[in-house]
């Protein structure tokens, strides 16, 4: 049975995508943990990051840290947090997000219920910083 992730990539689940190209994807978590919050996740689905094949992590990687600044620039962070955790879906993903403190590296502080009127509006100014770093051709509509 394909990952909820797998679905989202297919298109089969809705996802608020900021970036995709033929190996990986970023679309923003429906459970934030501060507003920004975006996945990196590799379009093969593969459960733990230590097994994906190494270029296919190096282009996770990449793309993890092109959608950090995007995050940075486009939340106005003083930080951009990075985890991999791996135990909610058994598809990897890295998590990017804004920080302003080391509290914001933890998962207690999620929102469960956020406004999907800024999860938008979040998505939309991550695309557009994407897009004023030269990405535009990796950003979706």
């Amino acid at each position: 049975m394909p990952t909820v992730f797998t679905r989202i990539i297919a298109g089969e689940l809705p996802g608020r995508f900021v970036w995709r190209d033929d190996a990986v994807v970023a679309f923003l978590t429906i459970e934030p943990i501060r507003p920004g919050h975006v996945l990196v996740v590799p379009v093969a689905e593969v459960d733990h990051w230590v097994d994906l094949p190494p270029d296919v992590w190096a282009r996770v990687s990449e793309v993890a840290r092109v959608v950090g600044l995007a995050v940075r620039d486009a939340m106005g962070a003083a930080r951009v947090g990075q985890m991999i955790a791996g135990f909610e879906v058994p598809h990897v993903h890295v998590h990017v997000f804004p920080a302003e403190d080391l509290g914001d590296l933890s998962f207690d502080r999620v929102d469960r219920a956020p406004d999907p009127a800024a999860l938008d509006d979040a998505a939309d100014r991550i695309r557009a910083a994407l897009r004023a770093a030269g990405h535009g051709d990796r950003v979706p509509a």
